[in-house]
């Protein structure tokens, strides 16, 4: 199944009343640095039928700062929240939000790696789907509650240690601002600097005007930097966001990126870790 869907396919599919489409499951993953709660944003519009879904309540979890700013939920979290979004094991899952797919990403990443087989992230995110003219709703959407079954994730997601590892075996991805990943400046960690070895593939170089560039341009991106079929590529930024929209920009391309989730906010807060600055 491709991973993205354009709101008009998005609008055809909530409208179809075929008995031989899925049940339709959309969710609002509205979340910003500068705002990391988007539910008054929710309230003022969003998608027909989209649940919303707090991205540091729910596709995260409060940890001690050397697990990093947005730990991954337990299965257990994870399959509450989602059967409170009110998911089906058969449903089709949209995940939209207003931050170049940062956040959609995340959810994308985290229900696919847990079983979910249809996870599609709406290519451009809210803008897209006012842009195009389509219908939006207000106020609070609460499904009853619904009985999808998670699995624990058996691939694509790194330790620490991996991520110490990686650059001995294959490329490692530092998806941050090139002047966070030279040191120059570090807004929201302890230390400034990049973990040695990795090299930066900015993640918005994935996009133009807030969506995903072709799969040629998206290959090209990421064979500038040696990341390409057959090797192996994991993707690490502030906090495990980015990372994945990484992971999905690397699935439009046909490469395989694995997530190191803890990110650049544990490994900075990891007593001993070493810091690299500078271009290389």
């Amino acid at each position: 199944m491709h991973p993205l869907i354009t709101a008009e396919e998005l609008s055809l599919l909530l409208a179809s009343d075929s008995p031989d489409d899925a049940p339709v499951r959309v969710l609002d993953v509205r979340y910003r640095l500068d705002r990391p709660d988007g539910h008054p944003e929710y309230l003022d519009g969003h998608v027909p039928g989209a649940v919303y879904v707090d991205l540091d309540g729910e596709l995260a979890h409060v940890g001690r700062p050397e697990d990093g700013r947005h730990p991954v939920p337990s299965l257990e979290d994870l399959q509450g929240a989602a059967r409170g979004w009110g998911v089906d094991d058969a449903d089709t899952i949209v995940v939209y939000d207003d931050w170049n797919s940062m956040g959609a990403a995340r959810a994308w990443w985290l229900l696919t790696g847990a079983g979910v087989s249809d996870v599609r992230v709406l290519d451009g995110g809210y803008r897209a789907w006012t842009g195009a003219g389509l219908p939006v709703a207000t106020g609070d959407q609460r499904p009853g509650p619904g009985s999808v079954t998670l699995h624990e994730r058996t691939a694509g997601a790194a330790s620490i240690d991996d991520a110490a590892a990686w650059p001995d075996h294959g490329v490692l991805l530092d998806v941050r601002s090139p002047e966070r990943f030279r040191g120059e400046n570090e807004p929201l960690d302890p230390l400034a600097g990049h973990i040695p070895g990795a090299v930066n593939l900015p993640s918005l170089v994935h996009l133009a005007d807030g969506r995903f560039r072709d799969a040629a341009a998206l290959r090209a991106a990421f064979e500038s930097v040696g990341a390409r079929p057959g090797v192996d590529v994991a993707a690490y930024c502030g906090s495990g966001i980015t990372a994945a929209h990484t992971a999905l920009a690397g699935a439009l391309a046909g490469i395989d990126v694995t997530v190191y989730p803890g990110s650049w906010s544990q490994w900075s807060n990891t007593p001993g870790r070493p810091v690299a600055t500078g271009p290389e």
